[in-house]
């Protein structure tokens, strides 16, 4: 049997107290947590020595049989008789019981009598409940831990304008519950049986893309056995509830955006905090608005004689209509700025975007003669070439 220094483990002197145990132990769980730590085998078999050391240490009768034999079995009885042989098994000078009355096969004492020997059979037999000297225990299950809930992802689909005023409603989510019975162990506490999730195997399937792999039963921690699963969660430590949850969407969201509903995901285990529910807003597009970041832009048609003579014109925003001034001799392209009246920071509400107005010049689809006689007459009182800045005629 492999050694370990329990009191190195925890990292605590060995005449530590009960209270420095425990804090030791929750300071270590805690760091090598599976949760902390996923995917990481070494922090999981870090965490499985760390338990196996308090699992010893904490308990008084196991930590006396620790402390006298250098390791602990369940078979093993710091007051036994045998306890000196059981503790110095290394060779035969060891202090404090003689083995050279014994035979290994026969039981008997002293070149073969019958008549008060006894076997090493019978010693490792007494010692460890097998028939073999050889034989090595069952591990026992792992103790269950307070584990906090996994935590729920949503998507909420919202209108370009819900986006920009926020909303208030309640959503239908299926989440679950510590049960009530089990108190979130998964157990009731009663015998050990064949774990049914990885019947016996200690390990399960899991699928990662296009590559399969095997992992350590999480139900039983890899031993194929655990303590006989509680009736109304069937083991899992939670139970399913349907639970209506009244949101709150702020202002400014948008396509993408997280909204966190704390501790209304799964429920934890052993007393360990609920996870929480997330709300993946999906916003709308709007037939002329777009969104970037905070800032929204819209391009609008103007005429040529608003364009040259300069106009006051409407335009749409996220809040309805704005009016816009077009200044004297604008150009197709030109941009102007509406300020505040983009989407509110979602850091700072008190802040918000502007809004990006470029104007397009569009020309009228028929021309009356009239209207041609007056372009001409037009061309011939402005005589300017738009390409001379190029060079070109």
């Amino acid at each position: 049997m492999a050694k370990k220094d329990y009191y190195q483990i925890l990292g605590i002197k060995k005449d530590a107290k009960a209270d420095e145990i425990k804090k030791a132990y929750r300071r270590l769980a805690r760091k090598h947590h599976p949760d902390v730590n996923p995917n990481d085998k070494a922090a999981e078999e870090k965490f499985k020595e760390v338990q196996e050391a308090y699992d010893v240490l904490s308990d008084e009768k196991k930590r006396k049989v620790f402390d006298r034999f250098g390791y602990y079995h369940e078979n093993l009885d710091a007051d036994s008789p045998f306890a000196a042989g059981a503790g110095g098994a290394s060779g035969a000078g060891s202090p404090g019981f003689d083995f050279s009355g014994f035979s290994w096969d026969t039981g008997t004492a002293g070149g073969g009598s019958t008549g008060g020997g006894s076997s090493f059979r019978d010693i490792f037999s007494d010692l460890f409940g097998g028939g073999a000297a050889g034989a090595r225990p069952q591990p026992e299950p792992p103790r269950a831990m307070p584990k906090r809930g996994r935590d729920i992802e949503m998507p909420l689909a919202l209108s370009f304008e819900g986006s920009f005023t926020g909303l208030t409603t309640n959503i239908t989510v299926n989440r679950s519950e510590q049960c009530s019975r089990c108190q979130g162990a998964g157990d009731t506490g009663g015998p050990v049986v064949q774990c049914t999730t990885c019947k016996g195997t200690g390990q399960v399937m899991r699928t990662g893309g296009r590559l399969q792999f095997s992992q350590d039963c999480p139900d039983c921690g890899g031993t194929g056995r655990r303590r006989t699963p509680c009736s109304l969660c069937n083991g899992k430590g939670t139970t399913p509830k349907t639970e209506q949850v009244k949101i709150r969407i702020p202002a400014g969201v948008d396509t993408g955006s997280r909204v966190r509903i704390p501790k209304k995901g799964h429920g934890g285990r052993l007393g360990a905090e609920p996870g929480d529910l997330f709300i993946i807003t999906n916003v709308g597009k709007h037939p002329y608005l777009t969104r970037k970041g905070d800032n929204v832009y819209v391009t609008v048609p103007i005429s040529v004689p608003e364009a040259a003579l300069g106009a006051r014109i409407e335009v749409p925003t996220v809040e309805g209509k704005a009016q816009l001034k077009i200044p004297p001799g604008t150009e197709s392209g030109q941009k102007f700025r509406l300020r505040e009246r983009g989407f509110p920071s979602l850091r700072n509400p008190s802040l918000r975007g502007d809004e990006f107005v470029e104007v397009k010049i569009t020309l009228p689809r028929v021309i009356s003669e009239e209207t041609k006689e007056n372009l001409r007459n037009f061309e011939k009182l402005n005589p300017d070439n738009p390409r001379k800045v190029m060079g070109l005629d």
